[in-house]
Parts: structure tokens; sequence; C-alpha cells
């Protein structure tokens, strides 16, 4: 075979034999637990329809819909004062629905702190809809591997949100917890793109002062096609909205239709409500922490102790990701990078560089979702160390 056509390099995602168990990196879409697959298949032996085919109107889904919000709810500790919409169009489509559901006028101030790949692609979207000021997050070197200090100088006081993104997977740079606003500026809802972490630590929504926040589906609560997005409820209104904002993204008419304005993402719906009822049985957002501060920390030792072999770009630990750990191998020596590749791949271990138009990164990663188990992070630290000593 030729090297450079090999499946591993090419991103695929399959075993390299039957027999090889399967572990999947990727940064999303991803895997689900493997008990809620098992849930999934079972709710299809059921008989009657399933929410594959249900009518979005009928009392089955109604059902379904009404458990799903109670369970995020309970599970995630979201007040009463929030509305909860399952939204079309995931993070990209959030990126124009903020702005246009937060600023009525062009002429209307937001902040958006740019620490990285999503937040620049959330900032540029928005620049269509409203003014943007941006606190720019770059290192000395223009590269993104820290987060701002949220000075008060650098925040419009008339600023209609504060925009960040708690987890950057592509630079691995996450805010394990909310970062506070200056007191002069704590009037100012945070808006959070919570994608990648959402589940994994809890969140004081009101004491953080949360405006919107919203996380797609297809990392850590499900299957691509629907966007979970909670909106405090005085951030509804008529007049709050741009009279431009399509009816498919607007939050206050979405919330009046009760999540049924259109046909939802029904199946999306009832497979978030099988992960929170998982994630309930396994001790709920603590122990999620708990295993996610572990699984990384696996990673993260051997990539500290490889003498450099291995280079994870965000020194600083407290900013370091749970989720999506980045790492090159002798500095990103592309023949080694190619035999790691594939070594892994025939290892079952997959997902750790994905092709995309921009290219593919100058490091690797591991996604370490809900999906991935402390078991999981062992076998490729294992690897990892391994291939160390034999490079």
């Amino acid at each position: 075979m030729n090297t450079n056509n090999h499946p591993a390099l090419m991103g695929s995602l399959r075993p390299s034999s039957p027999s090889v168990k399967l572990i999947n990196f990727s940064p999303g879409p991803t895997s689900l637990p493997k008990a809620v697959e098992e849930e999934i298949a079972q709710s299809f032996k059921k008989p009657g329809l399933t929410s594959l085919a249900l009518s979005h109107r009928s009392p089955e889904f109604i059902d379904i819909l009404r458990r799903t919000k109670a369970s995020v709810r309970r599970i995630m500790n979201i007040p009463d004062d929030y509305e909860l919409l399952f939204t079309h169009g995931g993070g990209h489509g959030q990126f124009a629905a903020v702005p246009l559901n937060l600023c009525h006028n062009k002429s209307d101030v937001a902040t958006y702190i740019v620490n990285g790949t999503w937040t620049e692609r959330a900032r540029d979207e928005a620049t269509r809809y409203c003014t943007v000021q941006s606190i720019d997050g770059r290192d000395p070197m223009g590269g993104y591997t820290t987060f701002p200090e949220l000075i008060e100088e650098e925040i419009d006081p008339e600023s209609k949100y504060l925009f960040l993104c708690s987890n950057e997977t592509v630079n691995g740079i996450e805010n394990h917890r909310l970062p506070r606003l200056p007191d002069s500026r704590r009037h100012i809802p945070l808006v959070i793109d919570a994608s990648s972490d959402f589940t994994t630590k809890p969140i004081d929504w009101r004491d953080d002062g949360v405006g919107v926040l919203f996380a797609c589906a297809s990392k850590n609560i499900g299957h691509p096609g629907v966007t979970l997005t909670v909106v405090r409820k005085d951030l509804l209104g008529e007049n709050c909205a741009s009279p431009l904002c399509p009816g498919v993204f607007n939050y206050t008419t979405n919330a009046e239709a009760e999540n049924l304005w259109n046909t939802p993402a029904t199946f999306n719906i009832e497979v978030i409500g099988f992960l929170m009822d998982w994630l309930e049985h396994q001790g709920g957002v603590a122990e999620n922490e708990r295993r996610s501060i572990a699984k990384s920390s696996i990673l993260y030792e051997v990539i500290d102790n490889s003498g450099g072999f291995y280079v994870t770009p965000v020194q600083n630990t407290s900013l370091r990701s749970r989720m999506n750990v980045p790492f090159n191998i002798k500095e990103g020596d592309e023949t080694m990078t190619d035999d790691f590749l594939i070594q892994s791949w025939n290892e079952g271990m997959v997902g750790l560089r994905t092709l995309t138009p921009f290219g593919v990164g100058d490091y690797l990663r591991a996604s370490l979702y809900n999906c991935i188990t402390e078991e999981d992070a062992v076998r490729l630290a294992d690897f990892m160390k391994r291939f160390a000593r034999k490079n």
C-alpha cells in the first residue's frame, strides 16, 4: 500500500480488522457511550413507532420532549428562569442566532473574547449583524495558548453580551470554571459556546451571569443535527431580536411555540434524553468532571514526562483542556507523525487527526468526550509510551 494513501492518513475511522476494538478519539462528531448506544438499540425493538417516525405533534413525542427537557434541567441544575430550546444549524447556526436575537440594531455592540478557532469564527459571523469589539487572546508569538484577562476598560459597558467559548477544541484551551466579569460589567450577559464541554463540569448559571449557553449535540450529548440552547428568559421578548432574525433562529418564537414552531430533530432530542439518563446513573456532573480530570491527566502526564518527544501547546495547566489534548511528535516530524498514526490505527485508536478544508493542523488531538473511558485513555497512553521508547 502506498503510505500516502494509508487509511490512517486519510482520516479513516474504520478498524484495521474486525477483531480490533475501536476507540474513537475524534473531535466530533464522535461516539456515544456504549450504554447509550445499547439503549437506543433497545428502543427500536419496542412495539410501535420510534422517534424516527413520530410526528413532532403526537402525544408520544411531546412526552419525549417533556422528559428530555426535565432531565437536562435537573442534571445540569438549570434554574426555572432559563428556557431550554432545541435549535437547528449547529454551533455555526448559533454564531448567527446570538447576535440576531440579542442585538436589535446593527449599531448594537457585542464583545467577543477571541482565543481560538471557534471564537474567531463566531466573531466573524457576528460582524454581519452587530458592531463587534474583540478582546484579543493571542500570545506574543501570535498563537492561541491562553485566555486573556478580563479588564474593565476593554469591555464596552453598553455591550449587549460578552461571548466566549469555554473549551476551544482545536487549540486545547478550557475554562474549567466560567470567568467572572469585573463588577462594573456584571450586568452584561455571558454567551457561552459550550459545545465540547457541556455536562463535564458544573455551571453556576445565575452567579456566573450566563445569558445564553449553547451546545451542539455531536460531541458530548448526542448526534449531529440538534443544538441545545439555554436562554435566560429576560432576554426573550418581541423587541429584543433584530427584525431580520429568521423565525427558525428566533429564541422568542421558538420558546413561545414550546420547541414546536417547526419540525424539531425528534430522534436527536430523544438521544439527548438517553445521554442525560446515563449521566445521572453514572453519578451526575460531579462524577463526570472527576472522570474528565482523570482521563486528561493520564495523557498530559505522558506528554510532560516524555523529555520533549511529545509537546502540547498550552503550558498553563490551569487552562489545559480536559476535552481535547493536542500534541505533536518530535516537534511535528512528518514521518514520525505518519508512523504514529498508522501504528495507533492498527491498534484500533482512530480520530487522532482529521482532514479538513483548512489542512490537518500542527497538532494531533485526542478528544476525551463522554464516550471515552479512563481505560481508553490508559490504552492510548500506553501506546504513546511504547512509541516514544522505540523512537
